[in-house]
């Protein structure tokens, strides 16, 4: 009886490959192969040692080859192995070092960054770029007989990698399957599920209650992603289906293939749907997320589109590449002149009303209630990203 787990090879870095295989006796027989085995391979091996214990494997063959992993990492790749030859009740579990406790249901979502679910190198870092949520991606970004194994990776990383405040997002697959990834996920830090190729407020349902029923009585956000035509019809009843909701995001990708149109970056085929998902996600009083943008070297064209995207309603969007962040991120933020204009409002507002008019006026233009809501948000979300720090208003 033989497993392996992880990736090995020239270009592979912070993590390793393992293999397992059973014996009848004869004890441990680990063999390490590491650059790095001179300083720190007894620490590797006693580790090893440990995570095999945990599982009651005594007598086996275990071959490790390490390319810079972490413990984390180590104990999900060993882990994999071992659930391909044996019924395992509960996973080897490092110490949490993310709490729980989630974003405001309003946070700011400006820009989400997708990291595969299968590649921890790539994890390390990603708190670092400036996005205001990481998505450990475990649907497409994963390749299909890695994705056992992703979904251990995941959940340790979940517990053990520093994001730096960043919202912790993941992507579950496609249901039914993702039901069995939200088991492996729910509990260990994760603060918002992405459900992907939503099509109707079952899914959504069906998730939230998987979620209940796992974490304990713990909240997790959720954001579907609408990626149809069948989708787009029910996108009000998908956004209002769990009080959990608190975006829906468009996979343009997948929906322009599904009403057979190209995707362009001028996204005239797509206009209806992305109005459509805005409507729908206003409607229900959550936020609006558009879709990532493909071309990541055509930052021009990506700076267009985000812009686009905001004077749609939407929030924020997916990154697919950490260069695409900043761009998104400065192209959602309001700008210096929004900022004023939404400071003379609310000011404008604030005297009327101390003055006890039931008329606010700026300048020769009358400002009704949802002009004032507006600017305060826009305050409000500048304060959030610290352009205007504590400043009174």
């Amino acid at each position: 009886m033989k497993a392996t787990a992880g990736n090995k090879g020239d270009n592979i870095r912070s993590d390793c490959w393992v293999s397992i295989e059973l014996k009848g006796s004869g004890g441990l027989d680990i063999r390490l192969n590491s650059k790095v085995a001179s300083m720190f391979g007894d620490d590797i091996l006693r580790f090893a040692k440990d995570v095999l214990k945990f599982f009651e494997i005594e007598n086996a063959v275990v071959e490790i080859e390490d390319k810079g992993a972490l413990n984390w990492v180590i104990a999900a790749r060993l882990e994999a192995a071992i659930r391909q030859l044996k019924e395992v009740s509960e996973g080897y579990l490092l110490t949490k070092v993310n709490p729980h406790g989630l974003q405001p249901k309003d946070a700011v979502r400006f820009s989400r960054l997708y990291i595969p679910g299968n590649s921890p190198k790539l994890m390390l870092n990603a708190g670092i770029y400036g996005s205001y949520g990481i998505i450990l991606d475990l649907e497409d970004a994963v390749a299909p007989d890695k994705k056992p194994e992703a979904k251990i990776l995941v959940r340790n990383a979940l517990r053990s990698v520093d994001f730096y405040g960043t919202e912790r997002m993941v992507r579950i697959n496609q249901l039914p399957s993702g039901l069995d990834d939200l088991e492996m996920i729910v509990g260990h830090g994760v603060q918002l599920i992405l459900i992907p190729k939503c099509e109707t407020a079952y899914d959504v349902k069906a998730v939230d209650e998987k979620i209940k029923e796992l974490s304990g009585g713990d909240p997790v956000w959720l954001m579907p992603i609408i990626e149809s035509a069948l989708g787009v019809v029910n996108a009000y009843e998908i956004a209002s289906a769990s009080e959990n909701v608190v975006a829906v995001a468009i996979g343009l990708e997948d929906y322009t293939a599904s009403i057979g149109a190209q995707r362009t970056n001028e996204g005239t085929e797509s206009f209806y749907a992305r109005s459509a998902v805005v409507n729908a996600a206003r409607a229900a009083g959550v936020q609006p997320i558009d879709s990532v943008f493909s071309e990541i070297e055509d930052k021009d064209a990506l700076r267009k589109n985000v812009l686009n995207s905001k004077a749609l309603g939407f929030e924020g969007m997916g990154c697919i590449h950490p260069a695409q962040v900043k761009i998104v991120n400065e192209a959602f933020s309001p700008t210096g002149q929004e900022i004023e204009k939404a400071q003379k409002i609310v000011a404008a507002f604030e005297e009327a009303k101390a003055k006890g008019l039931g008329v606010v006026a700026l300048g020769t233009k009358m400002i009704d209630a949802p002009v004032v809501n507006r600017a305060l948000k826009i305050i409000e979300i500048t304060k959030r990203i610290q352009r205007l720090g504590d400043a009174e208003v």
